[in-house]
């Protein structure tokens, strides 16, 4: 008998039967979509409706070859905007999913508050095909870590369960030795200080001529991404590149397409 030849069967017979078991699930069960609440049809499928995953669109070139961040020209489209030259100087390049807002928003609020982690999956696969221009030859990825306080407090580390779905060794080499405050509600230059030195390199850090794509959920500034490539390329990695679930983007609306 051809090797798979008795799986073949067998997943033919639950692709049959999946529609009767979404019936039976809604039916007792009752589920609703992690992101918009309304009732799932097809819960066999995930905890996210089809219709929320089809509308996290990838943000539209031109933009910024660090951040994503719209720029004014297609002449830019290979370039940083003028933030990232000033304050991200240690990142090279850096990919995200989608703008910080919508569905994907929702799905990340499930994923990092309501702790649906078996959405890591289907955001780790949205992130290796956004993100294949930064990962192509990368050597491994590097979450971006939590305090151990916080992390014991949520139960795990969201941007660790994202990178481990990427297809590339995953080395935690960054250590948050002090347990910052959320960035979440500070302005751009409190969140700069906020994370200033807050990370080292673990003793054992062998990061020396590698090419490294940090991994975090969400980007606002970059003032956490820029804090631990520092590090990184102070440990000698050739280079640091970024790639996040979601950014949120700080371009004026007003000033993108003038």
């Amino acid at each position: 008998m051809p090797f798979g030849a008795a799986s073949r069967p067998a997943g033919a017979a639950r692709k049959a039967l999946r529609p009767l078991a979404d019936g039976l699930l809604a039916i007792l069960l009752a589920p609703v979509c992690a992101a918009c609440k309304r009732p799932l049809t097809t819960p066999c499928l995930g905890i996210v409706c089809n219709d929320c995953w089809e509308a996290v669109r990838p943000i539209p070139p031109p933009f910024c070859a660090v951040c994503s961040d719209p720029l004014l020209s297609w002449r830019q489209s290979s370039e940083r905007c003028a933030d990232c030259r000033l304050k991200r100087p240690h990142i090279a390049a850096g990919r995200t999913v989608g703008k910080y807002d919508g569905p994907l928003r929702s799905i990340l609020q499930a994923f990092k508050y309501d702790r649906r982690r078996s959405l890591a999956v289907p955001l780790g696969r949205l992130m290796q095909l956004r993100g294949a221009a930064v990962l192509a030859d990368a050597d491994c990825v590097v979450p971006v870590p939590l305090h151990w306080r916080r992390r014991w407090r949520r139960g795990f580390n969201q941007a660790l369960d994202l990178a481990r779905q990427l297809g590339k060794p995953v080395r935690c080499v960054l250590r948050r030795r002090r347990n910052t405050r959320t960035q979440t509600d500070l302005p751009a230059e409190a969140r700069l200080r906020n994370v200033r030195d807050a990370f080292v390199a673990t003793r054992r850090t062998r990061v020396s001529g590698l090419r490294i794509v940090l991994v975090d959920d969400v980007s606002t500034t970059g003032a956490t991404l820029e804090a631990c490539a520092r590090v990184l390329v102070a440990a000698g990695a050739a280079e640091v590149r970024t790639l996040t679930a979601a950014r949120v983007s700080t371009s004026p609306p007003a000033a993108r397409r003038r």
